[in-house]
């Protein structure tokens, strides 16, 4: 239920820092809550509550979660608890800028703003629309899938019918999402009209100019507009400060979307004879594969930061850096001997100073470059194998899949983390 944060004011003639304690603590939950909402990690949330509380000259000790954050603020010989949660997680990373300049300089302002006042810039914030409109999303998780496709192997044909298949997927999820339909069957819609979306326009070139039935292994590029990267990534970084609650709840969501997605990926190949065979080999040289991976994974950056609500020039930045990472690990792989796990620590790594970079020189929020920069990381392809080989009982090979996978997965968090202890003096320490 919505809260009407204004009808808790006594007082509008006081300044902020002399109000009551009840005030004052609902403004550091308000700030927590909308930062949560827009899909940050624990650490951030609980950093911003502590510099409002400071700020109020309060002290705050708080425990959050996925959906829901446990606070108290105490003053002198009093304390205020409160539990606030939000309906659903999502990510929206204009917003998460927005919220966090203004924590930046909620310090200063605040000695001069009432309580009234600061709930009414918050209000402004919170109810900011998105940058783009349902079919700008479809659209950018079509280009950010075909791009994907590529990169996994794939070539025109599977890059063309996956950017058919994810736009009309994402277009349904976003408008089931307006209707507020519930999260797994958003998920298991939107997956299979896109595997059937794939398939219905694979079908009309192949009968219409005769396109070889060897692509339609592209199908599973269509799904993969669904991978939860804002709770994965931040999961693993919850857990890795000690954020247990948040980071295995995060985590939690996280294998829920991937697990739903994967199921329903395999049922639709199944009833469909649909399989994840090899991409046919692409005639390229190894230089001209390394020139078309840069733009393929800016588009498929860009693309994932135009759905997380990136405005244009912070998802221009993120793509910059996710060609840069990216194709990095990509060439490791191809031209040394170094494992995929390892490779994908080393991209990681380079993306997570790259973002540092560019947060000290643009202000951009870390998380909302890094994490579209290395979504694209994460092996979706493996995953699907490992489920649907599993789900026709050839367990080795489903489980030697689900194995190279849980490499990677585990080694590009890994690699922000060790960019964050470099360059980051706040996360370098535990208190």
């Amino acid at each position: 239920m919505t809260i009407h944060w204004k009808d808790f004011i006594s007082d509008d003639t006081i300044c902020a820092t002399e109000a009551s304690l009840a005030e004052r603590s609902g403004v550091v939950g308000r700030v927590g809550i909308m930062l949560l909402a827009c899909g940050t990690g624990a650490w951030r949330v609980r950093d911003a509550m502590n510099i409002v509380a400071r700020s109020l000259n309060l002290t705050c000790s708080a425990e959050v979660g996925l959906l829901t954050i446990s606070y108290t603020c105490f003053s002198q010989n009093f304390s205020h608890s409160r539990v606030l949660t939000i309906a659903k997680s999502g990510v929206n990373t204009d917003k998460l800028g927005i919220m966090e300049r203004f924590v930046k300089k909620f310090p200063r302002e605040c000695q001069h703003l009432t309580i009234r006042q600061i709930h009414l810039q918050l209000d402004k914030i919170q109810h900011q629309g998105g940058n783009y409109t349902i079919l700008q999303a479809a659209l950018a998780a079509a280009l950010a899938c075909s791009s994907f496709v590529f990169l996994l192997g794939g070539g025109p044909i599977e890059m063309l019918c996956c950017f058919v298949g994810a736009g009309i997927g994402n277009l349904i999820r976003k408008l089931m999402a307006t209707q507020r339909i519930t999260l797994l069957a958003d998920i298991s819609v939107s997956v299979a009209a896109a595997c059937l979306s794939y398939l219905f326009f694979f079908k009309f070139l192949n009968l219409a100019f005769g396109v070889s039935s060897q692509h339609e292994a592209g199908y599973i590029g269509a799904m993969l507009f669904v991978i939860p990267g804002f709770p994965f990534i931040t999961s693993m970084l919850d857990m890795s400060k000690l954020d247990m609650k948040s980071g295995l709840e995060r985590l939690s969501y996280a294998l829920m979307i991937i697990i739903t997605a994967t199921l329903v990926g395999w049922l639709v190949a199944l009833m469909v004879h649909l399989r994840p065979q090899n991409f046919l080999p692409l005639p390229l040289s190894p230089l001209l594969m390394m020139l078309l991976r840069l733009p393929a994974s800016f588009c498929g950056v860009y693309g994932f930061s135009v759905m997380f609500n990136s405005p244009r020039k912070m998802a221009f930045a993120a793509g910059v850096l996710g060609a840069l990472g990216n194709t990095l690990r990509l060439e490791l792989v191809d031209l040394t001997n170094i494992p995929a796990g390892a490779a994908a620590f080393v991209g990681s790594f380079v993306t997570g100073i790259l973002a540092s970079v560019v947060n000290k020189k643009h202000g951009y929020p870390r998380i909302s470059l890094t994490v579209p920069a290395i979504v694209i990381m994460i092996p979706g392809l493996y995953i699907y194998r490992g489920v649907y080989n599993i789900g026709i009982n050839a367990i080795g090979i489903g489980a030697l899949w689900l194995c190279k996978a849980a490499m990677i997965i585990m080694f590009i968090p890994l690699g922000l983390f060790v960019a964050r202890i470099f360059l980051d003096k706040k996360w370098r320490y535990c208190d």
